[in-house]
């Protein structure tokens, strides 16, 4: 990101100086016009075909003004060259080229190629780039059952439909699905009815009576867990007349409203379907962003210390990845017992307690095929631990 931010600064520099160079240049170049004009407009009133010495001597003044400014032009315009330039050796100092130092490509070989291919075309459904997405399939050879293909296409189709501000595909999706929004607690159709209300009293006090009919049908199954919305989408039933964009409810008629529903549509709707919110491919590839520039200041100081054994540790990071709150991983196991990471030889056990530590502290705490967990007081048989998979 610093790499980033001191490119833009070059940048702004060179942009600011080519703004500056256009307007003077298009005022020099204006002010010798208006001149040229007006010895012009004089020579012709003459009408002789000859000019006095006055003139003569004002031409020769012009013309030498001209040359000047032309000079001074060409000189200004070659200094932006010099700018220009910094921009590349900017470049060239905050990114490095060479990436392949970091990279290990056959951890994407054999199988895990295929993967890396599924992750890419699904990312091309989920953005809806339907045509490219067939495209990529028919190049890598890849074999995609089409029910994994049809939730892309109907939240697609949906979104599209919200974007253009059409709420028919997302409600009628939301009440087919009725039961299974309830059961995780989404507000997702009660959201949907509410916008639907707030477009009908945005038209005006004529549509107040068709509002009111919408509200008694739709809102009452919402009564007990949005009481308090409820009666404040009654409320500004009273300022409808007077316009709402000038009462203590103008805030219904923010844009942000539809933003916000397709957020939420996004985040339910996936859920629902068993997918990420977000990409996996634009996940991996912010982590990568993330990531790659501590990467490389670790590869160089290990090259120039001679240390180049200090990493060699397949598939982990030797870095901390902050994505943000709503993108946190953690595959690694660590023992609270051991303060060790679990391995393939060590893995997580679930105890019938529900704690879970590590193979090795399971073994060290059982004494005479009797294990007391650490954590509360219930004995147990350690033989009825379970290998957790993460």
């Amino acid at each position: 990101m610093d790499a980033c931010t001191a490119v833009g600064r070059e940048i702004d520099k060179v942009l600011s100086k080519f703004t500056s160079y256009s307007e003077h240049a298009s005022s020099t170049i204006a002010s010798l016009r208006n001149n040229i004009e007006s010895l012009q407009s004089e020579i012709d009133q003459v009408g002789s075909g000859d000019i006095t010495e006055t003139q003569a001597v004002i031409l020769s003044q012009a013309i030498g003004r001209v040359k000047e400014a032309v000079t001074r032009l060409s000189t200004e315009h070659r200094d932006l060259h010099s700018s220009v330039s910094k921009v590349g050796k900017a470049i060239d100092k905050n990114f490095t080229a060479d990436f392949g130092c970091i990279s290990n490509d056959s951890v994407f070989s054999g199988e895990k190629q295929q993967l890396v291919n599924e992750v890419i075309c699904q990312h091309f459904f989920r953005e809806g780039l339907l045509d490219i997405a067939e495209e990529f399939i028919s190049e890598t050879g890849l074999e995609l059952q089409e029910e994994s293909r049809e939730p892309f296409f109907e939240l697609n189709r949906i979104l599209t439909a919200l974007k253009a501000r059409d709420l028919g595909p997302a409600l009628q999706w939301a009440e087919e699905n009725r039961e299974k929004l309830r059961s995780q607690n989404s507000s997702l159709e009660f959201k949907l009815h509410r916008l639907a209300y707030i477009n009908l009293i945005k038209e005006g006090p004529l549509s107040v009576p068709q509002a009111i009919e919408y509200a008694r049908i739709h809102f009452t199954p919402f009564v007990y867990q949005h009481e308090k919305v409820i009666q404040s989408l009654m409320g500004c039933l009273l300022y409808v007349k007077g316009g709402l964009e000038n009462s203590p409810y103008a805030d219904l008629l923010s844009p942000h409203q539809w933003s916000e529903i397709c957020d939420v549509f996004t985040r339910d709707a996936c859920a629902l379907l068993g997918l990420s919110v977000d990409s996996s491919l634009a996940v991996c590839v912010n982590a990568g962003c993330t990531a790659l520039p501590v990467l490389l200041n670790i590869k160089q100081v290990m090259q120039q210390r001679a240390v180049h054994n200090m990493w060699n540790t397949k598939e982990e990071l030797p870095i901390e990845i902050d994505l943000g709150p709503s993108s946190r991983y953690h595959s690694i196991f660590a023992c609270p017992i051991l303060r060790q990471q679990s391995t393939e030889s060590n893995p997580p056990m679930r105890l019938i307690c529900g704690h879970v530590i590590s193979r090795d502290a399971l073994n060290k705490l059982t004494t005479s095929a009797k294990l007391k967990c650490p954590y509360c007081p219930v004995e147990q048989n350690p033989a009825n631990a379970l290998e957790i998979f993460f």
